[in-house]
């Protein structure tokens, strides 16, 4: 299974996810790590991913090719993290065919209503969490 893991600015939360992602699935997916700047590419990649690609084209083209995409939910709104995400960006990424798992980020004009707030290494551990879930129910196919 191929996993994109989506992240900008700083890469943060995206070098969150793919160190527990590498540490919980290493030899059963391969973590591409998917950045809107070099920065947060190269601290995903740092952080254990397989291999890296920056800038809306990388993005666009290699979200096509793989089985589940996770980061922020500011991924698949338009102008989000601070207009990182362009609108192609977020069209792209909403309308692929892979599996989304979306960590509930709320953005500068976006407010998540009915999410309890929780720290963020915990909505982390929970989406790592479920997406070992997924890749244990497409091995099992």
């Amino acid at each position: 299974m191929v996993i994109a893991v989506i992240d900008g600015m700083g890469g943060g939360l995206g070098v969150q996810l793919v160190s527990l992602l590498s540490a919980q699935l290493a030899s059963k997916v391969e973590i591409i790590a998917l950045g809107t700047n070099a920065l947060a590419t190269n601290n995903m990649v740092r952080a254990g991913a397989h291999r890296g690609a920056t800038g809306e084209n990388a993005v666009i083209v290699s979200i096509r090719k793989v089985d589940l995409v996770t980061g922020p939910i500011g991924i698949v709104i338009p102008n989000a993290m601070m207009g990182e995400i362009t609108p192609q960006i977020a069209t792209a990424i909403a309308g692929c065919d892979a599996r989304k798992v979306l960590l509930p980020v709320n953005q500068n004009h976006v407010e998540i209503i009915g999410l309890d707030a929780r720290p963020m290494a915990a909505v982390i551990k929970d989406a790592v969490f479920r997406i070992s879930e997924i890749v244990k129910e497409g091995a099992a196919q």
